[in-house]
């Protein structure tokens, strides 16, 4: 052998073909016979798939330490999320909600119950905790319940945070999730001016949204008020990208994503997240009724996903959002901010919630396991602990020492292992612990499988669909 190997994963790939992939997501696609010889040192150093296999760091004939600071500095660009810490935080104002979504994954309150909304005191030490934050950037971002349920508390905060950062000096944005069905003109103007983004949630066209976002009133027509709403909200920012959705998959929305992405179309959304069911609240304790198998939302998902790069080929420019941030991992040398997709895990070092009673946890699905009475996840609260304790204790050091990919069982192998990320709350909730099972694990089935795919059509070599690719990432 006259060339040396550096870190790589390696799995098969079809029949003929294999894939490699190194520490920071280069990738390479080799024919049987050539992956063979490569392994065994028989590969021609001159010939021009060594050069490729070389160009990506996956083995050299130079000397191995004058290679390895080239991928040390990629390696944390890759992880340059580590270097801010704590950006997105989630707040809670309150758990009153008007809906009555079949798949809540939080114990909701009726609008008229005030035993759920935070406190002024509280709340000013939340945002005191918040920019305490070594991140020099700062997105709060409002759930519940629907915080438009308590928008006097989503304004205290929002006030109190801007006056508390005159003094940090952090560059600081706010989202909110809402429904928007209880949003004014006024509430509409307020968030504007403060450059409060919207987020919302749209499951399909009225029946399908409506079976899986009912209100608590019968009477009312979700989907209707809905579509009245952001055509309001759009009217007075003037930008039609202020207000993002984001889609729940139930049972009933399998079979249907082309009509779900069809209504995304058509109320003028330019992206789309195509997301399953997370495994907590009711979409745990009623998954008999609205849960499926995972086999059966991947399937769904790579229709949906072949569908929008048919609508792209035609000239509507449309994103499935998960996908997108996979290109980019794969694509780019660069970090993605998705906290679902990090090693070490996002959860804590790259967001945190904090609940309606100062309660602070590792993210929103800890908080949902605290509804159940599973406190796990908890850091600590905000009226009697400092950010040093909860943010440097010892529960967030060894949550996050159990949840990096490049050392967890079958993921330290796995050829996906750069793209993918570890999800310690989840594996908790569905498996018993933060390691957990990959052979059984749902959350691992769906990565694999959702990145598989998408490399199936990076080499397939499309020129539209890698046009359409770049410019989703772009």
């Amino acid at each position: 052998m006259n060339y040396q190997f550096l870190p790589f994963r390696f799995a098969r790939f079809n029949n003929q073909e294999y894939l490699i992939t190194n520490e920071v997501g280069e990738y390479i696609f080799l024919d049987k016979e050539t992956f063979f010889r490569f392994i065994n040192g028989e590969l021609n150093p001159s010939s021009d798939v060594f050069y490729d296999i070389e160009a990506k760091q996956i083995a050299t004939t130079d000397d191995i330490e004058n290679i390895i600071p080239m991928l040390a500095t990629k390696f944390r660009t890759k992880k340059s999320i580590l270097r801010d810490f704590t950006t997105l935080h989630m707040v809670v104002p309150t758990l009153r909600c008007n809906s009555s979504c079949i798949y809540c994954q939080v114990a909701r309150k009726n609008q008229d119950d005030h035993s759920s909304d935070m406190s002024k005191k509280t709340a000013r030490n939340v945002v005191k905790t918040i920019l305490q934050s070594p991140s020099p950037c700062i997105k709060i971002e409002f759930q519940g319940g629907d915080p438009s349920t308590d928008f006097e508390m989503v304004r205290y905060i929002i006030e109190e945070a801007e006056w508390q950062n005159l003094f940090k000096k952090k560059h600081l944005s706010f989202v909110i999730c809402t429904n928007l069905t209880l949003i004014t003109e006024k509430m509409a103007k307020y968030l504007k001016k403060h450059n409060c983004m919207i987020s919302t949630s749209l499951d399909g066209p009225k029946d399908l949204h409506d079976i899986n976002r009912p209100l608590q009133n019968k009477n009312l027509d979700h989907h209707a008020i809905f579509e009245k709403k952001l055509s309001m909200i759009r009217t007075i920012w003037q930008d039609p990208d202020c207000v993002s959705a984001l889609m729940t998959t139930s049972k009933y929305s399998l079979g249907r994503f082309k009509d779900i992405i069809d209504e995304y179309v058509r109320l003028g959304f330019h992206s789309i997240f195509l997301r399953s069911l997370n495994p907590y609240g009711f979409a745990k304790q009623y998954k008999e009724k609205i849960a499926y198998p995972i086999e059966e939302f991947i399937s769904n998902y790579k229709e949906g996903l072949d569908y929008i790069i048919e609508l792209n080929k035609q000239g509507t420019f449309f994103i499935e959002g998960f996908a997108a941030l996979l290109l980019k991992r794969i694509l780019t040398p660069f970090a993605t901010g998705f906290v679902d997709l990090q090693s070490p895990a996002g959860v804590g070092i790259a967001g945190a919630i904090y609940d309606y009673d100062g309660n602070v946890y590792v993210s929103d699905e800890a908080r949902m396991m605290a509804r159940f009475k599973n406190y796990y996840f908890k850091l600590g609260n905000v009226n009697a602990n400092k950010h040093q304790e909860m943010f440097n204790g010892e529960l967030l050091h060894h949550i996050i020492a159990s949840a990096c990919t490049e050392c967890l069982p079958e993921c330290s192998e796995c050829v996906y292992q750069p793209y993918c990320g570890a999800d310690p709350v989840r594996n908790m909730s569905e498996q018993g612990d933060m390691v957990g099972f990959r052979p059984t694990n749902e959350m691992c089935k769906k990565n694999k499988a959702i990145i598989h795919h998408i490399f199936q059509l990076i080499k397939n070599n499309d020129p539209e669909i890698i046009k359409t690719f770049w410019s989703w990432i772009n």
